[in-house]
This record gives structure tokens, sequence and C-alpha cells, in this order.
């Protein structure tokens, strides 16, 4: 199978190197590596092109990337990842069988990220703050799932052409919108393989870490009305009620006397909790986790309510 590598970018940065760099040395030859910057981008790398498309979200990107794919099947990756030496020969295994319309894999945090950056993965990674999504973050069991996202994800190209693409400006969510489509549409298959393995670079901890999460939770929120198929889970509004049970909380300790002790063990619990789940050798990392944990929590909680009450998105 031929492979068309498609990675949005806005401009030249370290990361694209490395990423094209890693591309360049996979256990399989058949591929080609569509970069997509605003501008012009000279790219001296055999099997790469760089095809301007303006100043447009990933997904608009994405969708001049499938049109100018050779490939069978197509590969998409962040411009801040890069694949593991099989990611290739692991993923395009499952497109034997016809029943499966895309592969995903997971984003494993690099281990030449800055201390705050792997805090960053740490908090991604934590039961306690992806619940049961944390193969997202780090190789878990083969399984089937409606709902991947796009920093590492392949998918045949007959499947995009018959969706239309990406077709949407949604972004972050343009992966959820996607999967909504092969699930729901095509009746087709994801599937998510341990072994499809890409590294990302992560956000800093904890303003650009926190950024991204704001930026996350408000579109899962509001896909939680507008997409509930594949939003509308428990498990996505448990930061809210987190939230919420913090604030109603605070003010019902001081009026009802007999609340006050369970309130406050119902704090002690949580810290608790959190302290355990960010637990490493390095002190320092533990302390960044903890913090991480409980921050993530209180913006995931505030702009996922955001998200849930907004009448529309800035992107529609």
């Amino acid at each position: 199978m031929t492979v068309s590598i498609i990675v949005a970018v806005r401009g030249d940065n370290p990361y694209l190197k490395e990423c094209i760099e890693h591309c360049l040395w996979l256990d399989y030859t058949d591929f080609e590596i569509l970069v997509l910057p605003d501008r012009e981008l000279i790219l001296n790398y055999p099997k790469t092109k760089a095809i301007p498309t303006g100043e447009l979200t990933p997904p608009q990107k994405r969708d001049i990337g499938i049109a100018h794919a050779q490939g069978e099947i197509l590969a998409f990756l962040d411009d801040d990842t890069y694949p593991d030496r099989r990611w290739l020969i692991k993923a395009l295994r499952h497109f034997d069988s016809s029943e499966i319309a895309a592969v995903g894999g997971p984003a494993v945090t690099a281990e030449a990220d800055s201390l705050r950056q792997k805090a960053s993965g740490r908090v991604y990674s934590s039961r306690l703050m992806s619940g049961q999504y944390t193969y997202r973050y780090i190789p878990e069991k083969k399984r089937f799932v409606d709902d991947f996202p796009s920093c590492n994800f392949l998918i045949r190209k007959s499947v995009m052409q018959e969706l239309g693409g990406f077709d949407t400006k949604f972004w972050p969510g343009e992966d959820t919108f996607l999967c909504l489509k092969i699930i729901k549409g095509l009746k087709k298959k994801i599937i998510y393989d341990p072994d499809v393995l890409v590294y990302h670079h992560r956000r800093s901890l904890f303003k650009e870490h926190l950024k991204q999460i704001a930026n996350y939770a408000r579109h899962r929120g509001y896909f939680a009305k507008r997409f509930p198929e594949t939003s509308l889970k428990f498990g996505y509004f448990l930061p809210s009620m987190f939230v919420c049970g913090l604030f109603i909380g605070l003010p019902l300790s001081f009026l009802i006397p007999s609340f006050k002790p369970i309130y406050i063990s119902a704090i002690i619990s949580y810290l608790a909790l959190a302290f355990i789940s960010s637990i490493s050798k390095e002190f320092r990392l533990t302390l960044l986790v903890f913090w991480g944990i409980i921050l993530s929590h209180l913006v995931y909680g505030i702009y996922f309510i955001k998200g849930l009450f907004s009448c529309r998105l800035k992107e529609e």
C-alpha cells in the first residue's frame, strides 16, 4: 500500500524537522510526506513536498493535503509528533480487513521533553485525569474505538473521499466530527493498536498546558449536545461535577454544620488521590503533576460548562 503522510503546520520549526526525519527512517518505503504550511516553505528532504495553504485551521489544511495525496492510505501526524520506526508496518496490517476504516495508536510523551512538558504528559496519562481514555497517551490493550485524536490517525483515502474529507472548521474536535461520520455514517470500524506508536512533545505546565485543556474542554462540552453519539458520556462530565461540588459545597458547609465534615473529607480524599496519582521518583515532577491534575480538573470543568451552554462556537 502507498501511504501519504500529511502534516499540517503553521511554518518551519525544529519539531517539524524531527517529524520528517523520523518519517524518513521508517522501516517502510512506499510513502510520501505532504507538509501543509501557511506560506511557501523549502524542505530539502526526499519524498517530501510542501504545499502552502494560507492561514487555515488544521482540518482545512488536511483537506487540501487529501486532494494532493497519491497514497491509498492517509496517515495524519501533528508537527510536534514523530513516529516509531515500525509505525506504518504495524498500522497497515489492519487494513487487510475491509471493515476497518481507520487505525489509531498512542501518542507517548517524547523522552527529550523538558520536566514541565513531561509533567503535562503525566497529567494526561493519569487515570484520575483521563479515566478510560489513558490509552491515547500510553500503550494499552488493542480495542475498537469510536473517537480518536488525529495526531496519530491513519485512514483509507477511499473512505475520506466518500466522507468528503474532514469538512469542518472545528479545531480541536475535527477528529470527533470525522470519527462520528465513520462510525455512524459508514458503519465502519476504527481500531486502536498500542504498537502504532508515535511520540508527542507536550505543552509545558502550566500556562500552555491549561490553555490547551480549556480549548479541549470547551469543544467537548459543546459536542456533548451537538454530537452526543461520541461526546455525551458520563466521564466527560466528571470534572464539571467536581467544580460544581467544590463551589456549592463550600457555602453549604457553613450553612449546614453537619455537612462540613463530609465536605472536608471529600476534599482530603480527592487531594490524596491526586497525590498518589502524581508520585514519581523525582519530587519536582511529583509536585508539578499534583498541581497539574488539580488545575486541569478545575479548568476542564469550568470550560466544559462554557461549551455546554454555548449557542455556537466561533468556528461555525
